[in-house]
């Protein structure tokens, strides 16, 4: 009774030296092929998987890199405009002073010639009056003294021949 019974006790009691060489050299093989037919091809898949988020981080950092230059030309450009539309629009204000500047002074000139002008017309007519006022006393002058030398004549008389000869220079205009 103690033939199979407790040859399989003592088995599963006992370490099993062979067995155990056994599995040993199996797992080696295992692990031959493990490292022919599997390792190299998943490590050729890490390596690849490797080379991939290297590169996709590479291309992000370049973009990153990119989108900072860019954005700091857009910046720079856009300084650049800003300072342009300011230059211009001082430039439109020196510009419109000046401007306003010559019309002003233009108008001034303009406006002193037409008094000096004026001025001058003025003179002239009023020498020409006087000119005429002078012609006038003289010829009446003349004309007086003329009359007075025909004949004597009182003070009543030269009263009315002065009238008569205004009333006559008066009708003649």
């Amino acid at each position: 009774m103690y033939g199979l019974t407790d040859n399989l006790i003592v088995q599963a009691s006992g370490f099993a030296f062979g067995d155990a060489i056994i599995q040993l050299f199996f797992f080696i093989i295992l692990l031959a092929l493990l490292r022919k037919f599997a390792w190299g091809p998943l490590m050729n898949m890490m390596k690849e998987r490797e080379d991939y988020v290297s590169g996709e981080i590479e291309t992000a950092e370049k973009s990153r890199e990119e989108a900072a230059r860019l954005q700091r030309e857009a910046s720079e450009e856009l300084k650049q405009t800003r300072q342009d539309a300011q230059k211009i629009i001082e430039d439109a204000r020196q510009t419109a002073t000046k401007q306003e500047k010559d019309i002003i002074a233009s108008a001034r000139n303009e406006s002193d010639r037409m008094k000096e002008s004026a001025r001058q017309e003025i003179e002239q007519e009023k020498e020409k009056a006087v000119q005429q006022l002078k012609d006038q006393v003289a010829s009446m002058s003349v004309m007086i003294a003329s009359k007075v030398i025909e004949k004597e004549l009182s003070e009543e008389d030269q009263k009315q021949l002065i009238e008569q000869y205004v009333n006559e220079q008066g009708e003649e205009r």
